[in-house]
């Protein structure tokens, strides 16, 4: 069964050898790829990795960098992190930005979750991103936005997932392709109790038939 697997592997990566006069995909490619992706089974761990993924891309351009990430069955309060992606400036090991993830539509109950967490971190945390791949209710929109001042300077917002990696790919376009292969590689190496591998193989055979239709 493993070699069976490894050579299922095997042959995805090597259908995804393009040529230097190959084009590549575009910004909207990606995005439409991605979301296929998380339209998958069992794909609770993947907003982590399109997030993690954005600074493993660009990182050295905004001058900052995300912690090694958590396991993904690891809770927050036996890991001591604040949240899913934690970010730091370069040389510096002080968080600045929190990433978290939830595949559920975002709650007061998890906003004032936040506030908790904000209140306990070792540091000032400058910004906590809930990034949601459901839709934003305007009262909890507006009851987030309120923890500026109950912080006294923490920003507390929710962003759509998709539209987070839509605008991430048009703002640092010539990093598109970085980018996917930095998604691909987050993906690839995660253990199978938090990237099954059938949606590991997913995301190799879209990627593979995305490019063919580029």
């Amino acid at each position: 069964m493993r070699d069976e697997k490894d050579g299922r592997m095997a042959t995805l990566l090597a259908g995804l050898k393009r040529s230097e006069d190959d084009m590549p995909l575009s910004s909207e490619a990606i995005v439409r790829l991605i979301k296929q992706h998380l339209n998958c089974k069992n794909s609770s761990r993947l907003p982590v990795l399109i997030v993690a993924a954005a600074y493993r891309a660009a990182g050295d351009k905004i001058g900052e960098r995300a912690l090694p990430l958590k396991s993904h069955n690891a809770a927050d309060e036996q890991t001591g992190a604040v949240g899913d992606v934690e970010i730091c400036l370069i040389n510096d090991d002080q968080i600045v930005t929190v990433y978290e993830m939830k595949m559920k539509r975002v709650t007061v109950d998890d906003i004032d979750h936040a506030l908790k967490k904000i209140a306990t971190a070792m540091a000032r945390v400058h910004n906590y991103l809930i990034i949601t791949t459901d839709t934003v209710d305007d009262p909890v929109e507006d009851y987030a936005r309120e923890a500026y001042e109950l912080t006294g300077g923490t920003e507390i917002a929710i962003l759509d997932c998709i539209g987070f990696l839509r605008h991430f790919l048009h703002l640092f376009h010539r990093l598109r392709i970085a980018y996917l292969d930095a998604y691909q590689s987050l993906v690839l190496a995660e253990p199978d109790s938090a990237v099954s591998q059938p949606l590991k193989e997913a995301f190799l055979a879209l990627r593979q038939a995305a490019e063919a239709d580029e």
